[in-house]
C-alpha cells in the first residue's frame, strides 16, 4: 500500500471521528407498537438487556425522540464497523497513527 492510499484511509478515519462527535444521543433498542387488533395501540421502547426484554411506554410525544436515538445508535454501529476495517488495514500495513 502506498503513502497516498494510507493518507486517504487516515482522512476517512478523521471524517468518521467527526461523524461520531456530531451523532447526538444514542439508545440501543426499538420503538414498537403494542396492542390487540382493532384496539388502541401503545407506542413503547423495547430493549433486550441481560436476556430480558424491558419496555418503556413512550406515547406520541416521545416517539420521535426515541426513534432518533435508536437511529443514531444504528449509525454509531456502522461508523464503528467502518473504523474497524480501516484500522485493521492500517495495522496490517504498519501504518497506524
Amino acid at each position: 500500500m502506498d503513502k497516498t492510499e494510507i493518507l486517504k484511509l487516515r482522512r476517512s478515519l478523521k471524517s468518521l471521528q467527526k461523524k461520531l462527535g456530531d451523532l447526538g444521543p444514542v439508545m440501543r433498542g426499538s420503538v414498537v407498537m403494542l396492542g390487540p387488533k382493532n384496539k388502541a395501540k401503545r407506542i413503547c421502547f423495547s430493549l433486550n438487556k441481560d436476556g430480558k426484554t424491558k419496555m418503556m411506554y413512550l406515547g406520541k410525544k416521545r416517539e420521535d425522540k426515541a426513534k432518533e436515538y435508536s437511529q443514531n445508535y444504528k449509525e454509531l454501529l456502522g461508523i464503528v464497523e467502518e473504523m474497524t476495517a480501516i484500522n485493521m488495514t492500517l495495522l496490517k500495513e504498519n501504518a497506524a497513527h
